[in-house]
C-alpha cells in the first residue's frame, strides 16, 4: 500500500468520478482504475462499488477513506516540516439543514484552520440529501434533527447507511418571526394565534414526506403556506409578509441581523439536533475542528 494509492482513493471520493479524479491527478482514467483495483485486491476490500450509474463508496470503503485521510494528513505534515514541501489543499464538506449556527461554526472553522489553499463545501440542503451526502462521503458531516415523530424513519435510514447520530443539543419548539410581527412581544405563541399568518417551510424535493420536513408539526393543516428552498428567501418572507416558521430558536444576529427573533411555541415537542457521520470512520482534523466549532458556537 502506497501513499500515492491513498491519494488516488481520496481524490476519487472527493470527485465522485474516476474520470474527474483522473483529470485532477493528471493521469489516464484506466491507470487510475487499475491502481485502485490493485489496492483493493491487496487489502481484500472493495472500496468503490461500480455500477452503470457510476461509482460509490462501499461500507468498508467509507471506513477505509477515513483512515486514508488521516495517514495523508500526517504524511503531509512530515513533508512540510522536514522536506519543505507544499501541503495539499485541505478538504472538508458538511451538509446541513438550514441552521444559522452551522454556518457560524463553518465561518469559525475557516478563520481558525484555513490555510492559503483549501477546498471546502457547506451544503444547506434537503434532509434526505444530507443522509445520502454523508453515506457517499460527499460530505464528512451532516447536521439534522430527530424528534418523536420522525425518529423511526430517520434512524432506519441512518442504520441502513451505516451512519451514527451524535446529539448537539435539545430544544423546545420556537417560531421565527419578524420583530414587526404583532406577536413579537408575546412571551409565547399558540398555533391558534399563528393561524392568520403565512406558514413558511423548506421544500424537500422528491422525498417530500412529512418525516423529512425540517419543521416539526409538519402534518398540521394551514390556511396559508409558502414553500421555499433557501434560508435567505424564507427570512425575506418572514419580514415582508409577517410569516412564521417553526424551528429550534437558535438564531445568529451576527449573520442574520436583528430583524428576525425566536418566540417560544406552546408545544410539548422536543427537537434533538445532532450531527451524523459514518459509524466506523475516523474523523479528519478539519471535521473534528468543525465539531468543536459547533459546540463553541452553541454555548
Amino acid at each position: 500500500m502506497t501513499l500515492q494509492q491513498l491519494r488516488y482513493v481520496i481524490e476519487v471520493a472527493n470527485r465522485g468520478s474516476m474520470n474527474e479524479a483522473a483529470k485532477r491527478l493528471f493521469i489516464s482514467q484506466p491507470s487510475l482504475s487499475n491502481a485502485i483495483k490493485e489496492l483493493e485486491d491487496k487489502i481484500q476490500v472493495t472500496i468503490f462499488e461500480r455500477t452503470n450509474k457510476g461509482i460509490s463508496l462501499s461500507k468498508e470503503g467509507a471506513e477505509f477513506l477515513g483512515y486514508a485521510r488521516q495517514v495523508i494528513e500526517q504524511a503531509e505534515l512530515l513533508e512540510s516540516r522536514y522536506l519543505n514541501a507544499k501541503p495539499s489543499p485541505q478538504h472538508f464538506s458538511v451538509s446541513t439543514q438550514h441552521y444559522a449556527f452551522a454556518v457560524n461554526a463553518f465561518v469559525k472553522l475557516v478563520r481558525e484552520h484555513g490555510q492559503n489553499e483549501y477546498e471546502l463545501a457547506l451544503r444547506e440542503t434537503k434532509t434526505h440529501e444530507i443522509i445520502q451526502d454523508v453515506k457517499s462521503q460527499r460530505s464528512e458531516i451532516g447536521i439534522l434533527y430527530i424528534n418523536e415523530f420522525n425518529a423511526k424513519v430517520i434512524n432506519r435510514l441512518l442504520k441502513n447507511a451505516n451512519l451514527k447520530f451524535t446529539s448537539l443539543f435539545n430544544a423546545k419548539a420556537h417560531v421565527f418571526i419578524s420583530v414587526h410581527n404583532p406577536l413579537a412581544r408575546n412571551a409565547f405563541v399558540t398555533l391558534d394565534q399563528l393561524d392568520d399568518y403565512p406558514y413558511l417551510y423548506f421544500e424537500q424535493g422528491e422525498f417530500n414526506s412529512f418525516h423529512f420536513s425540517e419543521e416539526i408539526l409538519s402534518t398540521l393543516t394551514r390556511r396559508k403556506s409558502i414553500c421555499v428552498n433557501d434560508r435567505a428567501t424564507l427570512f425575506n418572507l418572514l419580514i415582508g409578509l409577517n410569516g412564521y416558521t417553526i424551528s429550534t430558536g437558535v438564531l445568529s444576529a451576527d449573520l442574520n441581523g436583528n430583524e428576525i427573533i425566536p418566540v417560544p411555541l406552546a408545544s410539548d415537542e422536543t427537537i434533538h439536533v445532532g450531527w451524523i457521520c459514518h459509524q466506523n470512520a475516523a474523523l479528519t482534523k478539519l471535521a473534528s475542528a468543525y465539531i468543536d466549532a459547533l459546540h463553541e458556537t452553541l454555548v
